[in-house]
């Protein structure tokens, strides 16, 4: 039986929303494999065809969280994304801003079903090669069984990557889903509407910020931009 937690958020991304996604990512540890010295971030996403309008906007932003990890000792990224039936794709790992917006904007959206367990899959696979830091994943639905997603958010969680899932708009499953693949992963999850690609942004980058650099970066990136950034060193300095 669902206790409170559980509860399914009815309304729109509120500033409370945020500020305990931003709490929770400044409670997140880092873990890093012997020898990596640059973040490892996945970047997953929803590509079917309601998604294309959201998709336009992440490959525009998408560059700000190389620019905000360049000091950091940089950024490897990995996308990776599905749509129409079955299709699943991930790319190389790559490095610069140029490469993933290549990539990003030679996409197009299709219609199909969600398959989010093979974003879940994927990173579990991916980390056993060489650690990843974090995962985040952007999307509006869930259309697959909870509790195998569940099965393979706790084998991810096990494995020591978050995973961080932003939602879009307030579809009641995918809230659900969302929210016990993060606890599961020890990750967090936050929701967002078309109109706050500014909050997509700044969230973006500080779990790029935090895939890169961990804790201390964060609170030095927060002195330094503040918004959405500072109110995680705020959080930080309160721990």
């Amino acid at each position: 039986m669902a206790d409170k937690d559980n509860k399914l958020p009815s309304t729109k991304a509120t500033e409370k929303d945020v500020d305990a996604f931003l709490g929770k990512l400044a409670r997140t540890p880092v873990t890093k494999g012997s020898g990596v010295k640059r973040g490892r971030l996945m970047f997953a996403m929803d590509a079917t065809a309601s998604r294309q309008p959201m998709w336009d906007r992440a490959a525009k932003i998408q560059g700000d969280m190389f620019v905000e990890t360049a000091a950091l000792g940089g950024l490897d990224l990995q996308l990776a994304f599905y749509r129409g039936f079955g299709d699943f794709q991930v790319s190389n790992w790559v490095s610069t801003e140029s490469e993933l917006l290549k990539l990003m904007t030679s996409v197009f959206c299709l219609a199909g079903e969600t398959q989010v367990g093979k974003i879940l899959q994927h990173a579990i696979n991916e980390t056993k090669k060489q650690k990843v830091n974090a995962l985040v994943f952007v999307g509006d639905c869930v259309e697959e069984d909870v509790d195998r997603l569940g099965a393979l958010a706790g084998e991810l969680g096990i494995q020591g990557v978050p995973a961080f899932m932003f939602q879009e708009g307030d579809d009641p499953i995918a809230s659900f889903a969302f929210k016990q693949i993060a606890k599961l992963t020890g990750g967090a999850c936050c929701r967002f509407d078309a109109s706050s690609a500014h909050m997509l942004r700044d969230l973006l980058g500080a779990v790029a910020v935090y895939a890169a650099g961990g804790h201390p970066a964060l609170e030095d990136m927060g002195r330094k931009r503040g918004g959405e950034i500072l109110k995680i060193a705020h959080q930080m300095k309160e721990k």
